[in-house]
């Protein structure tokens, strides 16, 4: 699957540094690196930058980039729910409402991990307790768990939809909703 020639710019280059940085320092420091020492530490503290610029961005990007276009509401869920539901396709440009609840999920998740990982650091002076580093590894999982989840769900979708969606967080194009594929 390719990206077709009638495909339209949707990802902005933010985006796309944003996701592949994310999913690169994530991997990293979950499957090569330990808890503590240096380059997990950096690593760390470049996915928690990563993460300001990217909230950032949600106000002042590009439309697609914006939490007002894909910000998972009640409705836009139901109606995602509804057709998965059906077995119809719910194809529109940008995030869809249950894959924006799981990116937002797991920016949370990101946060917490920058969070708990900082704390951990401050682990004598403010806590003299494991707790920090239980939630870290809590979250690292569940991250992990999370991010299984959706390059299945993406995978399952192109499928679906016999479109290469994450050939289009590489390249930044995509089909237009209603396009012969």
């Amino acid at each position: 699957m390719s990206v077709p020639a009638q495909s339209l710019r949707l990802w902005d280059p933010v985006v796309r540094l944003f996701h592949w940085s994310l999913a690169g320092a994530f991997f990293a420091n979950y499957l090569f690196t330990e808890a503590g020492e240096g380059w997990h530490r950096w690593l760390g503290y470049y996915a928690a930058a990563w993460l300001g610029v990217r909230l950032v961005w949600g106000f002042v990007g590009t439309p697609a980039a914006r939490w007002a276009d894909f910000w998972p509401t009640r409705a836009r869920l139901a109606a995602h729910c509804r057709a998965l539901r059906a077995g119809l396709p719910f194809h529109r440009l940008g995030h869809s409402p249950l894959g924006a609840l799981v990116m937002i999920l797991m920016m949370l998740a990101m946060l917490g991990l920058g969070v708990t990982g900082f704390l951990m650091e401050e682990v004598d002076y403010f806590w003299g307790e494991d707790l920090p580093l239980q939630i870290h590894e809590w979250l690292a999982n569940g991250l992990f768990a999370l991010v299984l989840l959706h390059i299945f769900a993406a995978l399952l979708e192109s499928w679906r939809l016999k479109e290469n969606l994450p050939l289009s967080m590489v390249t930044g194009r995509r089909r237009p909703p209603g396009q012969p594929h």
